[in-house]
């Protein structure tokens, strides 16, 4: 299992990563760098983000985690994830069972990092800035302790 510093962070990047998708239409980042204290990730798009399509994002967002989400692990073949979860970015080779990510009905995708157990866990989602240069939008963010 991949270690990633704060799983309170990892499971933010899977919440925003699903929230591009459903306000945005895009997939998933292509690329990401979570930290402890502040992440990036990086997404395929046309254009830079408004202020309102900014503050709608980290809304939802926050929406997902003020929810106290279930986050479970299940294991799936390579028949059951192909169509139903994005496997871009398996890395070559990548062995099955595949090991799934579902936080609630919100999202699921293959993830080999840590996680919390509620989105509850995870504090205020922030969007530190965006930006958009050469078919890349770059969302940077942190969390804040604390409600929602």
């Amino acid at each position: 299992m991949k270690d990633y510093a704060e799983p309170r962070m990892h499971t933010a990047e899977h919440l925003l990563n699903q929230t591009m998708v459903r306000l945005f239409g895009c997939g998933r980042a292509f690329s990401s760098h979570i930290e402890r204290k502040r992440s990036k990730c990086d997404y395929k798009f046309s254009r830079a983000l408004t202020a309102e399509e900014t503050a709608e994002l980290e809304e939802r967002v926050n929406e997902a985690v003020a929810a106290g989400l279930p986050v479970t692990e299940s294991f799936v073949s390579r028949e059951e994830a192909e169509g139903k979860l994005d496997l871009g970015r398996l890395p070559e080779g990548a062995g099955y069972p595949l090991r799934v990510i579902s936080i609630g009905n919100y999202d699921a995708c293959p993830c080999a990092g840590r996680h919390v157990k509620s989105t509850a866990e995870i504090g205020a989602f922030r969007i530190i800035s965006s930006s958009f240069e050469a078919g890349v939008l770059r969302v940077r963010f942190r969390l804040v302790q604390g409600p929602v």
